[in-house]
């Protein structure tokens, strides 16, 4: 188990990087297990208005012109 929770350290380790680095201060994560999809949100109850979905299975959520969440299909693939 001890090994198990090393490598979840380093692997929240290697994504801390890249979310220092977002213009968003909050983020919210779901991870849908059965389905492999996650849902990551900027604001705490989402609120999308129109989606888009890209070749790579990430799917960008808008209210307006302002991204608001990302789906992440496949999420334990990446």
């Amino acid at each position: 188990m001890r090994v198990q929770e090393i490598r979840t350290a380093k692997d929240l380790l290697k994504a801390t990087t890249h979310l220092i680095r977002s213009p968003q201060k909050h983020i919210w994560l779901d991870y849908d297990e059965d389905a492999d999809v996650l849902y990551i949100h900027f604001e705490e109850t989402s609120s999308s208005n129109h989606s888009e979905m890209g070749e790579d299975g990430i799917i960008l959520d808008y209210r307006e012109k302002e991204l608001v969440g990302l789906t992440i299909l496949d999420a334990s693939e990446r």
